[in-house]
């Protein structure tokens, strides 16, 4: 593939606060690619709010912003900076969230800012699982049953109709004793 002549400067999205054993990919990922676009002799602009991270050294961006990664942050840099395009990918989900939210916001429409990397489409088909599932049903792969559920009975009604082992992915706050156990 040519390289873009009409992008100059790019902005880059860390991952953030990483655990120790966790997400080190990402940075790792993110490190390379900046160094690589400022080979490619483009201009790079990094937002990461993890300052122990080898990704904010100032020798791997032109610039390196160490704010928090939200869309008010985000926002300021792209009002400062102008870049003529962002690259969430690297930042993992953190750095997706961030692009969506700048996209449904209309700033990435304001100052004419194009998504590299995962397209907005794809991210969007990634992160709602209706959309997902049904992507998959469409092309043919087998899926393990689903649902979402809100309740300890519904939880415990799926689990009688689909049987052991249950994996449940999000459970914010449910008073009853549950059934569920670890697998």
């Amino acid at each position: 593939m040519p390289k873009r002549t009409d992008i100059k400067k790019i902005m880059v999205i860390g991952s953030g606060p990483i655990v120790i054993g966790q997400a080190a990919e990402f940075d790792y990922a993110g490190t390379q690619a900046c160094t690589s676009l400022r080979e490619e002799g483009y201009e790079v602009v990094l937002i990461n709010s993890n300052p122990a991270t080898i990704m904010t050294d100032s020798v791997i961006a032109d610039r390196v912003y160490i704010e928090p990664l939200t869309l008010e942050f985000a926002s300021r840099i792209i009002y400062k900076e102008r870049p003529d395009a962002i690259l969430g990918s690297l930042g993992g989900q953190t750095g997706l969230n961030l692009v969506v939210e700048l996209a449904e916001s209309g700033i990435l429409d304001e100052y004419h800012v194009e998504v590299l990397g995962t397209a907005l489409d794809a991210i969007e088909k990634a992160e709602d699982r209706d959309k997902f599932s049904a992507m998959l049903d469409r092309i043919g792969v087998d899926q393990p049953e689903w649902s979402a559920l809100t309740s300890m009975e519904d939880i415990n009604a799926f689990i009688d109709k689909v049987g052991f082992p249950v994996l449940v992915l999000s459970l914010i706050h449910i008073s009853e004793p549950t059934r569920l156990r670890r697998i």
